[in-house]
């Protein structure tokens, strides 16, 4: 399988739900974890709620650093596009999805911004599934 890591600043939104969502849809396929530059130490609500929504459950998840993985070989870093703000971390290869962040905005926001990770972590996981990804 291979070793996916979603980074964004806080780990409270964007990274959690790409995590989440990699869980499911790459079952078999990824390993999935999340960071954040700056760890908030609490995963948003409303990224709680909108994948509730959509059928994912990351009521459990904890908003952490680089540090707290229990893992620290990556076959692919995915930022959620935190620009400088994004720690480097090693793997064979990165990609930025710049992604907005929609802490603080309305939840049919967060909605949009969650049905787009949910559709590049499917395209990604596909891609991996057959072989083909290439930056």
């Amino acid at each position: 399988m291979k070793k996916i890591l979603f980074v964004c600043v806080e780990n409270s939104c964007r990274s959690q739900m790409a995590e989440g969502f990699a869980k499911i849809l790459g079952k078999g396929v990824v390993e999935a974890y999340s960071s954040g530059s700056k760890p908030s130490g609490k995963v948003n609500p409303d990224a709680v709620r909108v994948m509730d929504e959509a059928g994912i459950d990351i009521n459990a998840s904890a908003s952490k650093g680089f540090n707290d993985l229990p893992v620290k070989e990556f076959d692919y870093v995915v930022t959620m596009g935190c620009g400088d703000v994004c720690p480097f971390v090693p793997a064979k290869e990165h990609i930025d999805w710049k992604i907005p962040d929609p802490k603080g905005r309305d939840m049919e926001y967060f909605r949009s911004v969650r049905d787009n990770i949910r559709d590049r972590v499917r395209e990604f996981v596909n891609v991996i599934r057959n072989s083909e990804y290439r930056i």
